[in-house]
């Protein structure tokens, strides 16, 4: 088995979650959010998430993507403006990005474990990204 559509899939979604990254470094956003366990999460993790797991449901939608982030956070009424923020950061690289649709793309991440999937870490080293080391 050569994997090789697997891995033309996983190169396209690295690069579209680098491009997302670079933007949100180059224009220093740098505000956390603060999930459950406490722990930071940034626009750009929730972005990277979005479009990694679309772009592999689009080339795999039986695979299940096993996720680090989740978008119960994000769909709250005062996260509207980090919603926002994400979702136009996902346009940058896909425009078809909608709030909803960002929303639906990050949740894909919540798969189970099974024969074949996929684990994402977006951004390993959250605090590291977040003082731009």
């Amino acid at each position: 088995m050569s994997y090789q559509q697997e891995k033309q899939v996983a190169i396209e979604a690295a690069l579209a979650a680098a491009k997302i990254c670079e933007q949100v470094r180059s224009e220093r956003v740098t505000q956390a959010m603060e999930k459950s366990d406490k722990s930071p999460v940034t626009v750009a993790d929730y972005g990277s998430q979005a479009v990694i797991c679309r772009l592999l449901a689009q080339g795999f939608p039986n695979d299940p993507v096993v996720g680090e982030e989740d978008a119960a956070d994000l769909v709250e009424p005062t996260m509207a403006n980090q919603l926002a923020q994400v979702t136009s950061y996902v346009q940058s690289v896909t425009n078809d990005a909608t709030p909803e649709a960002v929303v639906s793309w990050i949740n894909l991440g919540n798969g189970e474990i099974g024969p074949r999937y996929w684990t994402l870490d977006p951004i390993d080293g959250t605090k590291g990204f977040l003082r731009n080391d």
